[in-house]
């Protein structure tokens, strides 16, 4: 696949007929669960799931999604989603890139960068990520 950046993460995603809208494509609302989705499995790829989240007493909580939308998906269509983290102050803020393409005729359908702030889940207030996940996230950096 023609992707913007070398060694993604990628996963597989199916659309259901639960993603499609009324004007009969994939929702947007769908493609931003859909990123959820991917930076999370790329995040337990790296060690840091859920578990380690709350033992660590800290997350990383979007603060911006930046989204342009380039194609429409549609039902039964299979596609891969990749995922980069490209930016990393490695005390607060983490940026990801995301690409969403169709295999079947290699169309990128989606470009994103979001934005995640670490945060003590204890109080919700921003808080220095702890050394777990310098460790874990480090390896995934990517230069854009």
């Amino acid at each position: 696949m023609n992707w913007d950046l070398p060694t993604p993460f990628t996963i597989e995603l199916s659309v259901g007929a639960d993603d499609i809208d009324g004007l009969g494509h994939a929702n947007n609302a769908v493609y931003v669960s859909w990123l959820e989705r991917g930076a999370w499995r790329h995040s337990q790829h790296l060690g840091l799931d859920l578990v380690a989240y709350r033992r660590l007493d800290r997350a990383m909580a979007v603060v911006r999604h930046e989204i342009d939308y380039l194609a429409a998906a549609y039902e039964d269509d299979q596609l891969v989603l990749a995922t980069w983290i490209v930016d990393w102050d490695q005390r607060l803020k983490m940026q990801r890139r995301f690409q969403l393409i169709r295999p079947s005729d290699g169309v990128t359908l989606l470009r994103a960068q979001t934005t995640f702030v670490c945060i003590e889940l204890s109080t919700g207030k921003p808080k220095r990520m702890p050394a777990e996940f310098i460790e874990g996230y480090a390896p995934a950096l990517q230069f854009a």
